[in-house]
Protein backbone atom coordinates (compact mmCIF):
# COMPACT_ATOMS: atom_id res chain seq x y z
CA UNK A 1 0.00 0.00 0.00
CA UNK A 2 3.04 2.03 1.09
CA UNK A 3 5.89 2.64 -1.07
CA UNK A 4 7.56 5.32 1.14
CA UNK A 5 6.88 8.21 3.25
CA UNK A 6 8.77 11.18 3.36
CA UNK A 7 7.81 14.42 5.77
CA UNK A 8 8.65 16.04 8.88
CA UNK A 9 10.05 14.39 12.22
CA UNK A 10 7.60 15.50 14.87
CA UNK A 11 8.08 12.67 17.10
CA UNK A 12 10.82 9.97 18.19
CA UNK A 13 10.61 7.55 20.82
CA UNK A 14 13.02 4.17 21.37
CA UNK A 15 10.65 2.17 18.94
CA UNK A 16 9.17 4.80 16.29
CA UNK A 17 9.25 8.30 14.41
CA UNK A 18 6.10 10.18 13.66
CA UNK A 19 6.58 11.73 10.11
CA UNK A 20 4.15 14.57 9.59
CA UNK A 21 2.58 14.73 5.83
CA UNK A 22 -0.20 17.25 4.82
CA UNK A 23 -0.95 17.74 8.34
CA UNK A 24 -1.25 14.24 9.36
CA UNK A 25 1.33 12.28 11.14
CA UNK A 26 1.93 8.69 10.92
CA UNK A 27 3.86 6.82 13.09
CA UNK A 28 6.12 4.03 12.46
CA UNK A 29 7.91 1.37 14.39
CA UNK A 30 11.29 1.20 13.09
CA UNK A 31 14.64 0.07 14.71
CA UNK A 32 17.70 1.60 16.60
CA UNK A 33 19.74 1.62 13.22
CA UNK A 34 17.20 3.60 11.48
CA UNK A 35 16.72 5.75 14.49
CA UNK A 36 20.50 6.39 14.79
CA UNK A 37 20.83 7.90 10.86
CA UNK A 38 17.18 9.79 10.59
CA UNK A 39 17.25 13.57 11.73
CA UNK A 40 16.08 15.03 14.37
CA UNK A 41 12.52 16.60 15.08
CA UNK A 42 11.99 19.02 12.46
CA UNK A 43 13.66 17.65 9.56
CA UNK A 44 12.56 15.93 6.65
CA UNK A 45 12.95 12.03 6.45
CA UNK A 46 11.97 9.56 4.14
CA UNK A 47 11.64 6.41 5.29
CA UNK A 48 10.27 2.79 3.41
CA UNK A 49 7.47 1.33 4.77
CA UNK A 50 5.79 -1.98 5.21
CA UNK A 51 2.03 -2.32 6.47
CA UNK A 52 1.48 -4.95 8.91
CA UNK A 53 -2.32 -5.93 8.96
CA UNK A 54 -4.12 -7.65 11.63
CA UNK A 55 -7.86 -8.12 12.76
CA UNK A 56 -7.30 -5.55 15.18
CA UNK A 57 -4.48 -3.12 13.80
CA UNK A 58 -2.65 -1.65 11.41
CA UNK A 59 1.22 -1.41 11.98
CA UNK A 60 3.41 0.98 9.59
CA UNK A 61 7.29 0.14 9.61
CA UNK A 62 9.69 2.61 8.12
CA UNK A 63 13.48 1.75 7.50
CA UNK A 64 16.52 4.43 6.23
CA UNK A 65 16.96 2.41 2.95
CA UNK A 66 15.26 -0.72 1.26
CA UNK A 67 17.76 -2.73 2.27
CA UNK A 68 16.62 -2.66 5.79
CA UNK A 69 13.52 -3.22 4.44
CA UNK A 70 14.09 -6.20 2.46
CA UNK A 71 15.24 -7.75 5.53
CA UNK A 72 13.07 -7.25 7.76
CA UNK A 73 10.49 -8.77 4.69
CA UNK A 74 12.74 -11.62 4.95
CA UNK A 75 12.95 -12.25 8.37
CA UNK A 76 9.56 -11.94 9.48
CA UNK A 77 8.85 -14.73 6.58
CA UNK A 78 10.75 -17.10 8.90
CA UNK A 79 7.80 -18.41 10.90
CA UNK A 80 7.76 -17.55 14.44
CA UNK A 81 9.34 -14.43 13.67
CA UNK A 82 6.76 -11.52 14.22
CA UNK A 83 7.17 -8.06 13.39
CA UNK A 84 8.58 -6.94 17.13
CA UNK A 85 11.33 -10.06 16.59
CA UNK A 86 12.61 -8.44 13.63
CA UNK A 87 12.33 -5.05 14.59
CA UNK A 88 14.45 -6.52 17.55
CA UNK A 89 16.79 -8.04 15.40
CA UNK A 90 17.24 -4.91 12.74
CA UNK A 91 18.40 -2.82 15.93
CA UNK A 92 21.24 -4.99 17.02
CA UNK A 93 22.46 -6.21 13.92
CA UNK A 94 22.98 -4.34 10.80
CA UNK A 95 21.66 -6.09 7.44
CA UNK A 96 25.50 -6.72 6.80
CA UNK A 97 26.19 -7.67 10.04
CA UNK A 98 23.33 -10.11 10.20
CA UNK A 99 24.28 -11.95 6.58
CA UNK A 100 27.85 -12.77 8.13
CA UNK A 101 25.61 -13.77 11.61
CA UNK A 102 23.12 -16.26 9.79
CA UNK A 103 26.15 -17.23 7.22
CA UNK A 104 28.28 -18.40 10.17
CA UNK A 105 25.40 -20.26 11.94
CA UNK A 106 26.22 -17.49 15.12
CA UNK A 107 23.46 -17.80 17.22
CA UNK A 108 24.49 -16.03 19.91
CA UNK A 109 24.68 -12.82 17.26
CA UNK A 110 20.94 -12.72 16.33
CA UNK A 111 19.78 -14.08 20.23
CA UNK A 112 21.78 -10.59 21.44
CA UNK A 113 18.38 -9.43 20.01
CA UNK A 114 15.98 -8.87 22.79
CA UNK A 115 12.88 -11.29 22.75
CA UNK A 116 15.00 -14.09 20.25
CA UNK A 117 15.74 -17.26 21.79
CA UNK A 118 17.90 -19.77 20.53
CA UNK A 119 15.39 -21.67 18.91
CA UNK A 120 13.94 -18.77 16.65
CA UNK A 121 17.99 -17.79 16.25
CA UNK A 122 18.40 -21.68 14.47
CA UNK A 123 15.33 -21.06 12.63
CA UNK A 124 16.42 -18.09 10.92
CA UNK A 125 19.32 -19.23 10.15
CA UNK A 126 18.33 -22.22 8.41
CA UNK A 127 15.71 -20.78 6.87
CA UNK A 128 17.41 -17.42 5.41
CA UNK A 129 21.05 -18.80 4.89
CA UNK A 130 20.61 -18.50 1.54
CA UNK A 131 18.80 -15.60 1.16
CA UNK A 132 21.33 -12.71 2.59
CA UNK A 133 24.12 -12.38 0.43
CA UNK A 134 22.96 -8.76 -1.24
CA UNK A 135 23.10 -7.60 1.97
CA UNK A 136 26.73 -8.36 2.48
CA UNK A 137 27.98 -5.21 0.07
CA UNK A 138 31.66 -3.73 -0.01
CA UNK A 139 33.82 -4.56 2.79
CA UNK A 140 31.21 -7.02 3.86
CA UNK A 141 31.04 -9.25 0.65
CA UNK A 142 34.28 -9.94 1.37
CA UNK A 143 33.95 -11.12 5.08
CA UNK A 144 30.61 -12.97 3.51
CA UNK A 145 33.07 -15.26 1.49
CA UNK A 146 35.67 -15.40 4.01
CA UNK A 147 32.71 -16.92 6.22
CA UNK A 148 31.55 -19.22 3.47
CA UNK A 149 35.07 -20.72 3.06
CA UNK A 150 35.71 -21.10 6.50
CA UNK A 151 32.33 -23.14 7.39
CA UNK A 152 32.35 -25.29 4.01
CA UNK A 153 35.67 -27.44 5.48
CA UNK A 154 35.28 -29.75 8.29
CA UNK A 155 38.93 -28.29 8.97
CA UNK A 156 37.39 -25.02 8.89
CA UNK A 157 34.84 -25.79 11.36
CA UNK A 158 37.10 -27.53 13.46
CA UNK A 159 39.19 -24.32 13.55
CA UNK A 160 35.98 -22.03 14.08
CA UNK A 161 35.17 -24.36 17.08
CA UNK A 162 38.50 -24.29 18.85
CA UNK A 163 38.87 -20.24 18.56
CA UNK A 164 35.25 -19.84 20.02
CA UNK A 165 36.13 -22.01 22.82
CA UNK A 166 38.53 -18.97 23.70
CA UNK A 167 36.24 -16.23 23.64
CA UNK A 168 35.80 -15.48 20.17
CA UNK A 169 32.40 -15.06 18.59
CA UNK A 170 31.84 -17.59 15.88
CA UNK A 171 31.67 -14.59 12.77
CA UNK A 172 34.74 -13.36 14.14
CA UNK A 173 36.32 -16.54 14.22
CA UNK A 174 34.29 -17.30 10.33
CA UNK A 175 35.59 -14.76 8.71
CA UNK A 176 39.36 -15.03 10.37
CA UNK A 177 39.51 -18.64 9.37
CA UNK A 178 38.08 -18.29 5.96
CA UNK A 179 40.91 -15.96 4.94
CA UNK A 180 43.63 -18.63 5.27
CA UNK A 181 44.81 -21.84 3.20
CA UNK A 182 41.76 -24.64 3.43
CA UNK A 183 44.43 -27.02 3.06
CA UNK A 184 46.43 -26.11 5.99
CA UNK A 185 45.82 -28.86 9.12
CA UNK A 186 43.30 -27.41 11.82
CA UNK A 187 45.93 -26.58 14.43
CA UNK A 188 47.88 -24.26 11.80
CA UNK A 189 44.31 -22.56 11.08
CA UNK A 190 44.17 -21.81 14.54
CA UNK A 191 47.31 -20.44 15.16
CA UNK A 192 47.23 -17.99 11.94
CA UNK A 193 43.84 -17.06 12.64
CA UNK A 194 44.61 -16.56 16.32
CA UNK A 195 47.75 -14.31 15.20
CA UNK A 196 44.75 -12.36 13.12
CA UNK A 197 42.51 -11.90 15.63
CA UNK A 198 45.07 -10.40 18.01
CA UNK A 199 45.91 -8.42 15.53
CA UNK A 200 49.49 -10.05 14.74
CA UNK A 201 48.91 -9.84 10.86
Amino acid sequence: MFYSITGTVVHTDETSVALSCSGVAFRCYTSFNTLRKIASTGETVTLYTYLAVREDALDLFGFADTDELDCFKILIGVSGVGPKAGLAILSQLTPDKLALAVASGDVKAITAAQGVGPKIAQRIITEIKDKLAPFATGAAAVEFAEVKAAVSQESGNEAVDALMSLGFSRTEASVAVGRLDPGLPVDELIKKALLSLSGGF
